[in-house]
């Protein structure tokens, strides 16, 4: 079996590679709009969804994509990538002495079948200060992370107060249930 990784995230090849798995990696463009009755962790599965489906047609006789995506969310609303540090700094005040959950959906696809699933993790943070999160956003420029924030840099460390669930999902990837997935197929 050869496996894809349909994904632009230096997170999630690390990740990949850190589970002994040999792959390749694509860049997959496609629309990653939802359908706004959508909440929760059925956001992330569909957008995974969607990129598979983008690259299907590409896939060989021998090949498995492995697509995935990744949101917060906050109090009924999505918390994607920031568009500029403004927006960051808006995201990080939100997400400031409250907990929040991360959700990342998984796509698993070949020519013939495709099983999805999602992962769950919340996140507590403490109060944070402005100069804080001005520091993090101008140190750290997290522009490519939902929610603002990447919880294996300076923030995590400085402001998680507490998870419940998969640290490695939050990175982006939940990697034991990958693990299982692949073993199964």
């Amino acid at each position: 079996m050869h496996i894809i990784l349909g994904s632009k995230s230096p997170r999630r090849r690390e990740l990949l590679a850190a589970i002994d798995v040999e792959f390749d990696t694509v860049d997959i463009v496609c629309n990653e709009a939802y359908p706004h009755s959508l909440e929760g962790g059925d956001i992330p599965i569909y957008i995974a969804r969607e990129k598979a489906d983008a690259y299907r047609g590409l896939l060989g006789e021998d090949d498995l994509l492995i697509t995935a995506d990744t949101i917060v969310w906050l109090d009924g609303q999505v918390l994607g990538k920031p568009k500029d540090d403004a927006d960051a700094c808006r995201m990080l005040r939100l997400l400031s002495g409250k907990t929040h959950q991360v959700y990342t959906g998984v796509c698993l696809t070949n020519k013939e079948k495709h099983i999805s699933f999602v992962d769950k993790t919340d996140v507590s943070f403490r109060e944070l200060t402005d100069s804080e999160i001005q520091y993090y956003v101008e140190k750290y420029h997290p522009l490519d992370k939902a929610g603002a924030y990447g919880i294996q840099e300076w923030i995590g460390m400085a402001a998680c107060t507490g998870i419940n669930g998969s640290y490695f999902n939050v990175m982006g990837l939940p990697v034991h249930r990958l693990k299982e997935e692949l073993a199964r197929w």
